[in-house]
């Protein structure tokens, strides 16, 4: 049984755009099967249209400020929300009825946020290696139910349900959601979000790398010029050894393999284009001045955000492990796939989304956690994240856009995961990659929702 979260503090603000805004800080227990543990402050903003009717009431109804509420899962693991009003579908949301809460997940954000300096306040590696087991979806969907308890806590009974809203790995962890509290749920709808339902990470990666091939394929087939120039710039950022172009200010260096991880884009709209763009500027420093300047390294270190987000790097793999440990699945998984070399005679490939051992070396914050990071590769303790047979048997309405080209995500599986969650409807398209709901957003809230309020004859 889930208590409700303790409300800290609640302030409200009118923004532009008649929306207002109300910054919520919450207390939760770090741990909810031991809360002498201690706690943890979690921090939301919710957002309701900010209405000036014509006849000012003398006292708001409190049936009309009880509006059905929406919480925002953002993807991941390890990044913070952005606030309501620089989302693009929170208009369109609150026209449909709803007030939005958008969470930073426990560790991100505001909400008692993980970094290598606050994580070293725990203890030695392996006190953190522990601590760090708590900010999977099984302990984030507990703190969503503390919050939904405390923010429902004066509504009636049959308006305490709310809904939810997952974008990527948000969606995985509203899957969790559906296995365990399902009673919380009046809806769900998933953007990208279906997980795939393996114990371990092992095919996932198998079947990414396969998917990340494909889209350097389309890369170098768009900008067949960029051959050349990944070579030359691979050739130039190993030339002395991985540690041969050092970044400014700190102990990171930008290592081959580093430089490919900008493949991750690759799955975003625009993605490829952007990172054309890198590729032109570091290859055009190159011709001009037979270095890297410190703009362009710049410009590669802020497309990489594992340095500030390093809940991303340390717990990637493991969000897929029930029972088992990972053990580098994607450095392992690398092995197969000799052509992703930097010394292949063909087409050097841009990795994706996928997590290695050596990012503890080149990146400045991830190399102080890089003890934790292999103790939680070796951790075979993981419980599970999904009920299967509570998922047979869901009642709750699920509504679940999934993406055929869909690099971060395999198609396949999310339909097979679809198909284990009795009434999940799945709005299908090859228009859109895994942002459709920042890139796309009109199209993909519309063909989700219509899946909600229309019928098939």
């Amino acid at each position: 049984m889930i208590s409700a979260a303790k409300i800290l503090e609640q302030r409200s603000h009118l923004i532009p755009g008649k929306l207002k805004i109300t910054e919520h800080f919450f207390q939760v227990p770090r741990d909810y099967s031991n809360p002498a543990a201690g706690t943890l402050q979690l921090f939301a903003r919710s957002a309701r249209k900010a209405e000036k009717p014509a006849d000012y009431p003398s006292k708001e109804d409190p049936k009309k400020s009880q509006l059905p509420w929406l919480i925002y899962l953002q993807g991941g693991p390890g990044f913070e929300c952005r606030s309501p009003q620089n989302n693009a579908w929170t208009q369109t949301i609150l026209d449909k009825g709803y007030q939005i809460l958008c969470l930073d997940q426990r560790g991100t954000g505001l909400s008692n946020a993980i970094s290598q300096s606050s994580l070293q306040l725990r203890g030695d590696e392996i006190v953190q290696a522990e601590y760090m087991k708590s900010f999977r979806a099984d302990s984030i969907v507990r703190d969503c139910e503390a919050i939904r308890k405390a923010l429902t806590a004066e509504y009636p009974e049959e308006k305490k349900k709310w809904s939810v809203m997952g974008q990527s790995f948000g969606g995985f962890c509203a899957t969790t959601y559906l296995s365990f509290y399902p009673e919380g749920l009046k809806e769900v709808f998933l953007f990208g979000g279906l997980p795939p339902m393996r114990d371990g990470p092992d095919e996932v990666y198998e079947r990414l790398y396969r998917r990340v091939k494909e889209r350097n394929e389309k890369y170098y087939e768009k900008y067949p010029e960029d051959v050349e120039r990944v070579k030359r710039i691979v050739k130039l950022l190993g030339r002395f050894g991985d540690a041969t172009v050092r970044l400014a200010g700190g102990e990171g260096f930008l290592s081959p393999r580093r430089f490919l991880q900008l493949g991750l884009g690759f799955g975003a709209h625009g993605g490829i284009d952007s990172v054309h763009e890198l590729v032109l500027r570091a290859d055009s420093d190159l011709t001009q001045f037979g270095h890297l300047t410190r703009p362009t390294t710049m410009s590669i270190e802020q497309s990489q955000s594992f340095d500030s987000n390093v809940i991303y790097a340390l717990l990637h793999e493991p969000i897929y492990c029930q029972g088992q440990a990972s053990n580098w699945s994607a450095e392992r998984v690398l092995q197969k796939y000799p052509e992703f070399s930097v010394q292949t005679a063909g087409p050097i490939y841009f990795t994706g989304e996928m997590i290695y051992p050596f990012m503890f070396e080149a990146y400045e914050e991830l190399r102080k956690l890089s003890t934790v990071a292999h103790i939680l590769a070796s951790d075979s303790g993981w419980p599970r994240l999904y009920d299967l047979d509570q998922l047979a048997k869901n009642e709750v309405p699920v509504y679940a856009a999934v993406y055929l080209d869909d690099m971060y995500v395999d198609f396949d599986l999310s339909m097979e995961t679809a198909r284990k969650i009795k009434g999940c409807k799945s709005y299908v398209t090859n228009a859109m990659y895994h942002d459709a709901i920042r890139s796309k957003m009109d199209d993909v809230i519309k063909g989700l929702f219509a899946l909600r309020d229309d019928v098939i004859d």
